[in-house]
């Protein structure tokens, strides 16, 4: 386990990151909260997008359900209208 917090220095949690995040203090701490809102946004993004092709997807199958719908109504139709064999 390391102490600090990122962004703090090298080696204490935020080294690794750069010259600004291996200087540690105010720019560290700056740049490692850049770094985490950047990649919160970036799974924002990605979850919105997720969501619409999901929605996308839901629509497509509610259309088949309904166009199969619609063919057995027309099949049990035709199936009325055929004289029953003797």
């Amino acid at each position: 386990m390391y102490s600090g917090e990122p962004g703090s220095g090298a080696g204490k949690g935020g080294g690794g990151g750069g010259a600004i995040r291996d200087a540690g203090g105010s720019f560290g701490k700056m740049e490692a909260a850049r770094e985490d809102q950047y990649f919160y946004n970036k799974q924002k993004e990605q979850l919105e997008n997720l969501k619409g092709h999901l929605d996308k997807e839901i629509a497509f199958h509610q259309e088949q359900i309904k166009r199969h719908e619609d063919a057995i109504r027309r099949h049990k139709q035709q199936m009325a209208e055929i004289p029953e064999s003797k």
